[in-house]
C-alpha cells in the first residue's frame, strides 16, 4: 500500500502532490494558484465523490471542503483518501462545527476565508514527517500566530 511504503507521500527529487476538494470555482482557482506558487504541485481539483475514483496519483495533502456538488460529503472523501492513500487531511471549511469523525491522517482545520499564508503554512506544517504523530484535537491550525 502507498502509504506504508511512504508515509508522507513525498518521493525524493519529486514535489508533493495536493489535492483540493472543492466545489466552488473561484475558490478551487484560488487554491490551485496559492499552492502552485509555493512550490508544490497539484494532481487535482474535484468537487464530488466522483471526483476520487479519478485520481491517477496519491496525494500526499489534501484540503478538503465540507459541503461539496453532492451535498456534505467532504468528511467521506477526506477518510477515503487517508485510509487509501495515507494523504494528510486539513479540512477549509466556513462550518467547522459540521466535521465528523476524522480520519487518522487529519493534520488540522483552517476557516474560510483564508489567506495564501495560512495555505502555505498549512501545507508546510502538514508535510512535516512527524506532523501525524503528534495528539491531534481538532481546532485551528496552531499557525494563526503566524499569520497576523
Amino acid at each position: 500500500m502507498y502509504a506504508m511504503n511512504n508515509p508522507t507521500g513525498i518521493l525524493p527529487g519529486i514535489l508533493p502532490g495536493i489535492l483540493i476538494v472543492e466545489d466552488e470555482f473561484l475558490v478551487a482557482l484560488d487554491l490551485e494558484e496559492i499552492v502552485s506558487q509555493a512550490g508544490y504541485r497539484v494532481v487535482g481539483i474535484i468537487s464530488d465523490v466522483k471526483g476520487v475514483e479519478a485520481l491517477s496519483e496519491a496525494p500526499a495533502a489534501a484540503f478538503v471542503d465540507l459541503n461539496l456538488r453532492d451535498g456534505p460529503t467532504g468528511g467521506i472523501i477526506a477518510k477515503h483518501l487517508a485510509e487509501k492513500f495515507g494523504t494528510r487531511i486539513i479540512f477549509v471549511t466556513a462550518n467547522p462545527g459540521k466535521i465528523g469523525e476524522l480520519p487518522d491522517t487529519v493534520v488540522g482545520m483552517l476557516p474560510k476565508p483564508f489567506s495564501p499564508k495560512a495555505i502555505k503554512s498549512s501545507l508546510e506544517f502538514a508535510l512535516e514527517p512527524d506532523s501525524h504523530t503528534a495528539p491531534f484535537e481538532l481546532k485551528v491550525l496552531p499557525l494563526n500566530s503566524l499569520l497576523h
